[in-house]
């Protein structure tokens, strides 16, 4: 019998649909795949065996080695631990005039002793540790006081107003850092409150932080200082800066090794009034009081005043210090009387030290009046009016 094709059945391609579960899903090449487990992120089933070919390799370990190279230095000593107490490390924050320079002194002062700095003139010194004291100084727009500055730093704030950018002062004092070795860099963006639209910000930041990796070196630590609240700013962004700055390590520079320098927090005219008020233009004795920093200072030595000139040491004298360090077996946190603050031209601090005397500064709020005896009391007739006063 012969049929046709049209009464044949039509043929149909069905497709196998793998299992996914059950003794025959191991077996699949997938089920293989899955019991390697996640190995390496090329999922390589050659187990041990290197992904890359030999050069591939070889490149791969000389850069690896290349990197590591270039973190090494020449080990230098710093001489400056040699002392018994390490002298404060000076934190220069420079930046042009308009930036907020005081203000983020102000706002450090703040967060580490809990008081207010009206002005800040001249070396501010903090204890903001149980082994660490920092001394804050504010650079003005002098090419002398950069100049100046730039040797005897440890550190450096680059203040920065966001809102307009970079200007000269900050690549005029980089480059005087150059000369005298490169201290530590940190950058500071302020003013970014005057920003309205979040993805300028955004945009702003990015541009900043590389145009200052640039001149600097990659990585270099970059903090944002929104607006200001009670004229100081906010008090989580100060406080992550001077948690940093508590906690940074520096490197000995080699001019510092070599000379030893004082930072004047005061000075003082010893000359006699008697010859001052004969002649108004004698030659003047002055005592300068400050910590010695770099190496030692030796008697009869010759110093140099920067604007003034060369002069011979005609005596070289340890007093107390004026700002000391807590003990450091007592407690591990600092107490409210173990943060100190010590800055003499901003009218600052407890005690002053002179060569001959030591003055004590009792505030206002803690002076009291002992009270009149009784008996001279009844003596004497007071006026109403001041019976009234001395009630109050």
């Amino acid at each position: 019998a012969t049929t046709h094709a049209r009464d044949a059945a039509p043929a149909v391609a069905m497709a196998k649909k793998m299992p996914t579960k059950g003794a025959k899903a191991k077996k699949g090449a997938a089920g293989r795949a899955a019991s390697r487990g996640k190995g390496n992120a090329r999922n390589n089933p050659r187990a041990f065996k290197a992904a890359s070919g030999p050069k591939s390799m070889q490149r791969q370990a000389h850069r690896a080695l290349e990197k590591q190279e270039r973190q090494y230095h020449v080990n230098l000593q710093d001489r400056s631990i040699e002392a018994a107490t390490q002298p404060p490390i000076v934190v220069v924050v420079v930046g042009p005039s308009g930036v907020g320079k005081s203000t983020l002194i102000r706002s450090l002062v703040k967060n580490w002793t809990k008081q207010n700095l009206k002005e800040a003139n001249g070396p501010v010194t903090v204890v903001t540790g149980k082994g660490r004291r920092v001394t804050l100084i504010e650079c003005p727009n002098d090419i002398n006081a950069m100049c100046d500055l730039a040797k005897i730093a440890d550190l450096v704030l680059l203040v920065v107003d966001g809102h307009f950018g970079f200007e000269m002062e900050t690549f005029e004092f980089l480059n005087m850092c150059q000369v005298h070795g490169f201290p530590r860099v940190m950058g500071v963006l302020t003013h970014l409150d005057a920003f309205t639209n979040v993805a300028t910000l955004r945009r702003v930041k990015k541009t900043l932080k590389h145009r200052f990796w640039t001149d600097i070196y990659d990585g270099c630590k970059l903090f944002y200082l929104s607006g200001l609240k009670h004229g100081r700013y906010p008090k989580t962004e100060v406080q992550n800066l001077a948690r940093f700055i508590s906690v940074l390590k520096f490197r000995p520079l080699i001019w510092r090794n070599s000379h030893p320098f004082v930072l004047a927090d005061r000075m003082e005219d010893v000359t006699e009034p008697a010859a001052v008020a004969r002649d108004p233009f004698v030659e003047r004795s002055i005592c300068v009081y400050g910590w010695v920093r770099g190496t030692f200072f030796k008697p009869s030595m010759r110093v140099h005043v920067p604007g003034v000139g060369d002069f011979s040491l005609a005596e070289v004298r340890a007093i107390e210090d004026p700002c000391p360090l807590p003990d450091k077996t007592v407690r591990r946190r600092l107490d409210a009387r173990d943060k100190r603050l010590y800055a003499p031209m901003s009218n600052l601090g407890d005690l002053v030290y002179d060569a001959d005397a030591v003055y004590v500064d009792i505030p206002d709020s803690a002076v009291r009046f002992s009270q009149r005896k009784k008996e001279h009391q009844e003596e004497e007739e007071e006026d109403e009016g001041v019976g009234m006063v001395r009630q109050l």
